[in-house]
């Protein structure tokens, strides 16, 4: 229950930081978005139609659409999100903020946009509309999810092009590849780690260094050459970006002829890292 009730918090904050990044930013400066909040923008642009009215009419329509596609707390937590975005783009409607330069303000939306997504879908909601599209190219063309809804707000965004000219495009385009960023971190993790393979003819010294040295464990995997067939044993590794430098150190002392590999890696959990339980 009480995780249940953070999930809607970290919806509500969500929505709210969304509906900040159109009313601060994108509306005042004529940029356009992408989305059903694209569209939204777009009949503001030319009819004036309330984008907190049309947003959760549209979305509406699509979540009743495409509701099928989504489990029974995504659903829940949707219908939580476009209400609370449609409630705080209203009640924010008349905020304005001093700022006059186009490509701050297109960065500071694109900042906002994504906080605001990736908090929603974090916790496992949606806020309808493309979003419910990325979610469908995830589960079934493994697209990752950021990446799915930038093109499909592209889609959109070209759409604007009529109306807001090829210089807002431009920034709407700044916007959603920051918001793109932004919100790729928030859902992935704010826990950035890497991720250490290392093949060496002196492994047993590296891991031992490793241990007395970093205080860190080390995951010893068996494996062989395909063309020799000899048996490997790798050493597996995870620590800090900060320890990096420390750990090529060691390596390099030891021997100078290891094959390393690093990769990136988020939200670890286990000891010494996040626990898992929280």
């Amino acid at each position: 229950m009480k995780k249940r009730l953070a999930d809607i918090a970290f919806i509500i904050v969500g929505a709210f930081f969304f509906a900040l990044a159109v009313n601060l930013y994108v509306i005042p400066n004529e940029f356009g978005e992408g989305g059903v909040v694209g569209v939204t923008i777009i009949l503001y642009y030319l009819f004036h139609w309330s984008p907190s009215v049309v947003n959760l009419v549209i979305n509406g329509l699509l979540l009743i659409i495409g509701y099928k596609f989504l489990d029974a707390r995504t659903t829940l937590y949707t219908v939580i999100a476009v209400a609370f975005n449609s409630l705080f783009l209203h009640l924010t409607a008349d905020w304005r903020i001093d700022s006059h330069e186009p490509t701050i303000n297109a960065v500071f939306a694109g900042v906002l946009v994504g906080i605001g997504i990736g908090l929603i879908v974090r916790v496992g909601g949606t806020t309808a509309g493309t979003v419910i599209l990325a979610r469908i190219a995830n589960k079934y063309l493994d697209w990752n999810i950021s990446y799915a809804l930038l093109f499909f707000d592209l889609i959109v965004a070209f759409s604007s092009y009529f109306i807001i000219g090829p210089e807002k495009l431009m920034l709407t385009i700044v916007i959603l590849y920051v918001g793109t960023k932004v919100m790729d971190f928030m859902i992935e993790g704010l826990n950035p780690k890497k991720a250490v393979m290392i093949i060496s003819e002196h492994q047993d010294k590296i891991a031992e260094m490793v241990v007395t040295q970093m205080d860190r464990g080390v995951t010893v995997l068996s494996g062989h050459g395909y063309y020799t067939k000899n048996p490997k044993e790798v050493l597996y590794i995870v620590i800090s970006k900060q320890e990096v430098s420390a750990l090529k150190k060691i390596v390099k002392a030891v021997d100078t002829a290891a094959f390393i590999t690093i990769h990136d890696v988020r939200d670890v959990f286990g000891e010494g890292f996040l626990d898992i339980s929280k």
